[in-house]
């Protein structure tokens, strides 16, 4: 482990104490994520919105081990005065990273940099370490997490008993989380160990029963005698580094030959899935509050059963109660409750329409034809407007070698499509640009269409690639600044509504098309892969097109002018739409 002094600073709010956290939430999350990784790495800073905080009082009650110092709102850095906090500031005070998740996140990586063989630390961050990656504006999972439980919570906590009878949407809405099949990478295999392992509890019970009935001839009862279930084996071999016995692994042939739709879903275990993680640490805190709450007034957990296993469950988890101690959580003891069926639950859980309305089934039957077919009639159809300059291409060969893609390390053939997607989106910026504007590369990736346009010109707002609902943030920015916009939007299928966005975007669009109408245009607007028929292709383009003309429309709503164009040649990208917007 290295030894080393704190680089960076730790900035928490703090509003007051009840019972046994600090609020807000996010700061009592923040400590309880500091506690269970150990982490020595920042030096903690409360920050009380109200100046006569007992600096002794906090400190001793709920802070275990940390040091923490109180500072006034006067006394941040300037770079963290205007952000939300949690914030995390460089020793230098040049950089700032602020909010929940993106500090959580920040926390979990400089513990594993500190000692490495904290691994299960790092594992908090999930598959791929996206975990609470994508930002609470477009992602709906994380803005529960971040957002919306730990206000839900604050805000049941303070209600006037009389608001407090009913359960808060957003509690309900994650006990319906839990309740949905669990997708994780290669769950195929694990559906069908779990399979397998129903085959073999099903012969075991009929075997015990066989017995008991022949013994003496006496009718007997049945009793069940249900296996360990696969996921908490699973979930729990990962916690503690162990491995599924190879019992488990070996399947039977019928099981091989099972189809995938016939092969059981997966519960969930922990809030994402199979597997503690981030989202864990951040819900227990809160959930933990809300459960001491309604406790204490004699509320019925019974129509929350999914939950309180969930709470029981992640107290197993190793680690989890020397955390807890440490910020003197006293986690509660919780009777096991069985599930209501899905008919009964609907009584005691009310669901707000815009949460009913995302939630509505999925399978898309009849695919975008009825979809397209509403909007034709009302005539509306994709259109594109010409090419603003289809023959204008960039002269690589006189261009630094630094400036050419082709020169990293992406295949010929990947680079050639770069070059020729560059070759559109430069060829619109330099047709709107002046000397002297400046450049903002949004969504920028590896950087070419930055590098490129910093050594041709000093020009417009430009997005390579803006991937799904982060085309409708540029667009904005571009609108609030007045600023012209060239854009190429891809991952169409990521769209959804959000707490900044609804879809569909323009007025026309949203008296026609619902919600899940506009879904669908967008699901099939991303089938528009090579290996696709191309029937399919034309329509994943048609897609495509009705997609963005709801966007074009609604920026011409805000007084802009908007074009949208393919690229040329259309193989250099599926994604080959391109915005061209100026204000008027």
């Amino acid at each position: 482990m290295k030894d080393s002094v704190p680089e960076e600073h730790l900035y928490l709010g703090f509003s007051h104490q009840y019972q046994d956290s600090i609020f807000p939430l996010h700061t009592s999350i923040s400590l309880f994520l500091l506690s269970y990784c150990d982490c020595k790495s920042f030096k903690i800073f409360l920050v009380p919105t109200n100046e006569n905080a007992n600096d002794q009082f906090v400190t001793k009650n709920l802070l275990g081990d940390l040091e923490i110092h109180l500072i006034s709102k006067c006394q941040l850095p300037t770079v963290v005065q205007s952000c939300c906090l949690p914030a995390v500031v460089t020793k230098d005070g040049k950089f700032c990273r602020a909010g929940l998740s993106v500090v959580l996140r920040h926390i979990i990586q400089k513990t594993f940099e500190a000692d490495p063989s904290k691994k299960n630390v790092l594992e908090l961050l999930g598959f791929k370490k996206t975990c609470l990656k994508a930002c609470a504006e477009v992602s709906q999972w994380t803005r529960l997490c971040e957002i919306s439980i730990p206000l839900a919570v604050e805000g049941f906590l303070t209600a006037s008993p009389e608001h407090c009878q009913t359960i808060p949407a957003d509690i309900l809405q994650l006990e319906r989380k839990l309740g949905e099949p669990v997708r994780v990478h290669n769950d195929d295999k694990i559906r069908r160990q779990k399979l397998q392992q129903q085959k073999a509890g099903a012969k075991a019970a009929a075997s015990l029963l066989e017995e008991e009935a022949t013994e003496e001839g006496k009718a007997v009862e049945v009793h069940e005698h249900p296996l360990p279930s696969l996921e908490l084996s699973v979930a729990f071999s990962k916690l503690r580094v162990q491995e599924v016995s190879h019992a488990v692994n070996r399947e039977a042939p019928l099981i091989r030959r099972t189809k995938t739709s016939d092969l059981p879903p997966l519960d969930h275990v922990f809030a994402e899935g199979l597997y503690f993680t981030l989202a864990d640490i951040v819900l227990l805190p809160c959930i933990h509050q809300f459960l001491v709450y309604s406790k204490k007034q004699g509320k019925d957990l019974v129509n929350l059963p999914l939950i309180s296993s969930w709470y029981q469950r992640v107290q197993q988890v190793p680690g989890v109660k020397k955390a807890a101690d440490k910020c003197n959580m006293q986690l509660l003891q919780l009777p096991e409750l069985i599930p209501s069926p899905e008919e009964h639950r609907e009584d005691f859980f009310p669901v707000p329409n815009d949460f009913e309305e995302e939630h509505e089934d999925s399978q898309f039957i009849g695919g975008p034809r009825p979809t397209m077919t509403k909007l034709m009639e009302r005539g509306i159809e994709a259109k594109f407007s010409p090419h603003p300059c289809p023959d204008w291409t960039i002269d690589w060969t006189i261009l630094p070698a630094a400036v050419n893609p082709g020169e990293g390390k992406m295949s010929r053939d990947r680079a050639l499509r770069k070059q020729q997607q560059l070759n559109n989106l430069v060829a619109a910026v330099k047709k709107l640009a002046k000397p002297g504007d400046m450049i903002v590369d949004f969504c920028s990736g590896g950087g070419h269409v930055g590098i490129v346009l910093a050594h041709m010109m000093p020009s417009c707002q430009v997005a390579l690639h803006a991937c799904g609902v982060a085309t409708d943030m540029v667009i904005e920015h571009c609108i609030k600044a007045r600023a012209a916009f060239v854009i190429s939007p891809c991952c169409y299928g990521f769209i959804q509504n959000t707490m900044k966005f609804k879809y569909p975007r323009s007025h026309q669009f949203k008296e026609i098309l619902s919600y899940k109408e506009h879904m669908i245009l967008c699901r099939f607007a991303d089938q528009t892969a090579v290996h696709l028929p191309p029937e399919r292709k034309l329509i994943g383009k048609q897609c495509m097109g009705l997609v963005d003309l709801d966007r074009a429309w609604a920026a011409e709503e805000c007084n802009y002018s908007v074009q949208v164009t393919s690229m040329e040649p259309e193989s250099c990208s599926p994604k080959n739409n391109m915005f061209v917007g100026t204000p008027v």
